[in-house]
C-alpha cells in the first residue's frame, strides 16, 4: 500500500490509529509447547524458524518490554562472516547465506546492503595474521581478499595512512559483508512468526522458572501470571545470567555495556564498513547519511544501557586516528546495549543440565550478524533435541572440558609481533 505525505501527516495527528499492526497483541495462553524468553533478534528468529522450518506453532515469545527494545535495536548493524576458527566460521557463513535471502524469505525489506567489510592492518605480523584468517575463510568457501596499501587507498582515500603510530599497510576485505537495518530485522521476524501462529507477548516479564518434582521445567512465572510450557528457551542476551539463575544455573558469562554512536547526516563518503585493526574502532555510513560507529565495551560489569564518558573519549580518539576528518562532524546521539560476554569470546547454543531447558547466549560483539543462524540452529536444537552441525562446538560445558573456541567476536585480532 502506498501512502501520500498528507496521509502520513494525518495518521500522526490521529496517533497512528489507522495503521494496520504487523503482529497481534494476544493474551497469553495457559500452556505452550515452547516458550522463548526474549523478544530480540535471536528470540524472534527462533520462533520464526520453529514455525516455518519445523512446524511447531504453539509457541510464545515473552518480551519484558516492547519487541526489539534490546540489543537488536542497539547495535551498529554490521553483517559479516570473516571468522577463522572451525567452531565459528561455518556458523557465521550459514548466517551470511541466510542474510542474503532473508528479505525474500520473510517478505520484508531489511535494507540488506552488501557493501563490503574492510579490516585494516598496521604491521607485518598483523598482515600475516589476516592472511591466515583469509586463507581459513577461503578453505570454508568464504570470499576474502588481502589488499595492499594502494588498493585500500583507492577504496578509502580519507583514511590516515601515515599515522605515526599505526600506519595503514593494507586490509582484509569480505565483499559480501555489509549492513542491514536492525529494527526491520526484528519487525520482519516478528511479523513472519506471528503470521504462522506464534504469540508475541510484549510487556511480559519473566520473574521465575518453575520446575516439577522430576526437575523438568513446567513453566514460567510472569507479571501476567503463570504460563506453562513443554520446552523453554532462553535468549535474553546480556540478561542471560539473570534468567538462567531462576533455574539454578550459573553461566560462564559476564554482562558489559557496549556503546555506539551516530553523527549528523552527511553526503555519501564511506562506502564500506571499515574497522581499525589496532584500536577496535568500526564505522559505516547509514542510508540517511549518519556515520554509525563504535569501539570496545566499557571495562566493568553492568546491566545498564548507558556507558561511561571515558569510553566515549577513547572511541573518539581512535576514530580520529583513523579518519581525521571526523573531527568536523557532529555526534547526534549515543546508546548502549548490554552484551553477554562469554569466557572465550564465542557463543553458546546448547541444552542445559535441565533436559527441557535450552540456552542461547554468549554473543559478545557478534550478536546482530548471527541472528539468522542463531535462530535457525536454536530452533533446530529445541525441535530435534540435538545440536545443528554448525553449533556442535558451541557447547555449554566446553570450558570444563578444555575445548574453548578462543576467538573474540570483533573480527581479526591485532598482532603486534
Amino acid at each position: 500500500m502506498r501512502f501520500s505525505a498528507f496521509s502520513i501527516f494525518r495518521e500522526a495527528l490521529r496517533k497512528n490509529r489507522g495503521w494496520a499492526p504487523h503482529w497481534r497483541q494476544p493474551a497469553p495462553k495457559p500452556y505452550y509447547d515452547v516458550i522463548i524468553v526474549g523478544g530480540g533478534g535471536h528470540g524472534l528468529a527462533t520462533a520464526y524458524y520453529l514455525a516455518k522450518e519445523f512446524g511447531i506453532t504453539n509457541v510464545a515469545v515473552l518480551e519484558k518490554s516492547y519487541l526489539g527494545s534490546g540489543n537488536i535495536g542497539r547495535n551498529t548493524t554490521i553483517v559479516r562472516s570473516n571468522y577463522m576458527l572451525p567452531g565459528n566460521e561455518p556458523f557465521y557463513e550459514l548466517s551470511m547465506k541466510l542474510w542474503e535471502g532473508l528479505e525474500q524469505d520473510f517478505n520484508y525489506n531489511a535494507m540488506m546492503s552488501q557493501r563490503g567489510v574492510i579490516n585494516l592492518f598496521h604491521t607485518d605480523g598483523q598482515r600475516d595474521a589476516y592472511a591466515r584468517r583469509g586463507n581459513a575463510m577461503m578453505m570454508e568457501g568464504v570470499d576474502a581478499e588481502l589488499a595492499d596499501r594502494e588498493r585500500i587507498r583507492r577504496l578509502a582515500p580519507y583514511l590516515n595512512f601515515d599515522n605515526a603510530r599505526f600506519p595503514i599497510m593494507g586490509g582484509l576485505i569480505q565483499w559480501r559483508g555489509g549492513t542491514a537495518r536492525h529494527d526491520a530485522v526484528a519487525w520482519g521476524y516478528g511479523r513472519g512468526a506471528d503470521s504462522r501462529g506464534v504469540d508475541i507477548i510484549q510487556n511480559c516479564e519473566v520473574t521465575g522458572i518453575t520446575r516439577g518434582v522430576d526437575g523438568l521445567v513446567t513453566g514460567v512465572e510472569t507479571n501476567h501470571g503463570f504460563i506453562g510450557c513443554g520446552k523453554l528457551g532462553l535468549a535474553t542476551a546480556g540478561h542471560s545470567t539473570v534468567t538462567a539463575s531462576m533455574a539454578g544455573l550459573r553461566l560462564p558469562v559476564e554482562s558489559h555495556v557496549l556503546q555506539a554512536f551516530v553523527s549528523e547526516g552527511l553526503k555519501p563518503a564511506i562506502d564500506q564498513v571499515i574497522t581499525f585493526g589496532m584500536g577496535h574502532f568500526y564505522i559505516s555510513q547509514s542510508d540517511k547519511g549518519g556515520l554509525v560507529f563504535g569501539g570496545d565495551i566499557d571495562g566493568f560489569n553492568s546491566y545498564a544501557r548507558r556507558g561511561g564518558l571515558a569510553t566515549v573519549e577513547h572511541v573518539f580518539e581512535i576514530g580520529l586516528s583513523m579518519i581525521p576528518g571526523l573531527s568536523r562532524s557532529k555526534v547526534l546521539r549515543s546508546w548502549g546495549g548490554v552484551m553477554d560476554m562469554s569466557m572465550d569470546g564465542s557463543p553458546i547454543i546448547d541444552k542445559t543440565p535441565i533436559a527441557n531447558l535450552y540456552l542461547n547466549t554468549g554473543w559478545n560483539y557478534g550478536g546482530f550478524k548471527a541472528a539468522p543462524a542463531s535462530g535457525f540452529t536454536f530452533a533446530h536444537l529445541i525441535a530435534r533435541n540435538e545440536p545443528h552441525v554448525v553449533t556442535r562446538e558451541m557447547r555449554l560445558d566446553r570450558f570444563d572440558r578444555g575445548y574453548a573456541i578462543d576467538e573474540t567476536g570483533h573480527g581479526p585480532q591485532p598482532n603486534l609481533h
